[in-house]
């Protein structure tokens, strides 16, 4: 079983509110409802009632102490190293333009030959 969708369903049985525990796991919406059941359907037993108020099923209740004691052996999860920001640098290509100055031809042209 995935820890991830897991973490998931604790949040979702903690809060009883799907988009205040997508908002405490700072993932989508909808991601967090495909997460929950894809959990429901690897058990075979749904784990929330959503009529109205959403609530733990019997089942639901039952998991979530062993969700909670699986999260607690589960090693923890390891930081992703940051990617250094920006991009390829772009080389150089001579001494760049030079300013334009009112009433002098443009540097960066050069005159059309006859």
């Amino acid at each position: 079983m995935n820890i991830t969708l897991l973490r998931r369903f604790v949040a979702v049985a903690e809060e009883l509110h799907f988009p205040r525990a997508a908002d405490a796991l700072g993932i989508p919406l909808a991601s967090l409802y495909s997460s929950i059941e894809k959990l429901e359907t690897e058990l075979g037993h749904p784990l929330f009632t959503r009529h109205g108020e959403t609530q733990l099923t019997k089942v639901g209740i039952l998991f979530l102490d062993e969700a909670r004691r699986e999260i607690a052996a589960a090693p923890a999860p390891v930081e992703k190293p940051m990617a250094k920001a920006g991009g390829k640098a772009k080389a150089s290509k001579g001494k760049g333009r030079a300013p334009i100055v009112k009433g002098k031809p443009k540097p960066y042209k050069k005159r059309q030959g006859r």
